[in-house]
């Protein structure tokens, strides 16, 4: 993976990015809107990871430390805003970027040769719209328990495999009963629940990549695509293969 070299002010900015770039850990004095109008953007902080295909922008909160990768080529567009309380919008999250939302994040991350009055219009339409954009977070906890954070990284390192609790259990020392109970203190979640999350996550990215949609359902452990189509449909409010209004051919 390539690096890319961060201001660490949070200044607004677009640019293209080649897939596999990644933004090392940092943390910026300012409130950000990250879009990936093309490709896929994850965030990653101490406690979790955001990821944004390019109907999804994400919200990153002044003084989170955080790290970018980028999957597939990627039109990257980040604006900054002052740090002053935004309600609602307190921790990062991914938030639907609507058309209208999607718009003004790529003007004023390039505003051009724009009068200054108007792009100041125009952040502040943009601040309105993200505090009322609805919140699509698909957020993959970070676990505290060893047993736990081993657990799911043999999920992680094989998602083609269906394993069941149990077996996971043995692997790292712990019982079936035991990680029940650490998915759903830790993580909110059932370890199926989990695993759905991490799969939607896993396939986001592939689909950036240019994986087709077999192919990720197969390499993410559906076990059709139609399972996997209909999951995403589910949770994300679109097909895999859709690419704002566009099919992708390759279906």
């Amino acid at each position: 993976m390539s690096e890319i070299r961060h201001d660490a002010k949070g200044a607004t900015a677009s640019q293209v990015l080649a897939g596999g770039a990644r933004i090392g850990r940092h943390r910026h004095d300012q409130h950000q809107i990250v879009y990936p109008s093309s490709g896929a953007a994850e965030v990653r902080t101490e406690g979790g990871s955001w990821i944004a295909p390019a109907d999804r922008a994400i919200w990153i909160p002044a003084g989170y430390w955080h790290e970018h990768s980028f999957y597939g080529p990627t039109r990257f567009h980040c604006v900054g805003f002052a740090p002053d309380p935004m309600p609602g919008r307190g921790a990062p999250a991914v938030i639907a970027a609507h058309p209208l939302l999607r718009e003004l994040i790529i003007t004023c991350s390039d505003p051009g040769d724009l009068p200054e009055a108007e792009v100041l219009r125009l952040r502040q339409v943009l601040l309105d719209r993200i505090a009322r954009s609805p919140d699509q977070s698909l957020p993959l906890p970070v676990a505290r328990d060893d047993r736990l954070r081993r657990a799911c990284r043999l999920v992680e390192d094989d998602l083609a495999t269906s394993r069941p609790l149990a077996d996971l259990g043995r692997a790292v020392g712990a019982s079936e009963r035991t990680l029940t109970r650490l998915f759903r203190t830790e993580f909110a979640m059932t370890y199926p629940q989990w695993r759905t999350r991490l799969r939607l996550h896993r396939a986001v990215r592939l689909l950036a990549e240019g994986e087709t949609v077999t192919a990720a359902a197969h390499h993410c452990g559906w076990a059709s695509p139609s399972a996997f189509i209909d999951a995403y449909r589910r949770v994300l409010g679109r097909t895999p293969g859709d690419r704002r209004g566009g099919l992708d051919p390759s279906m």
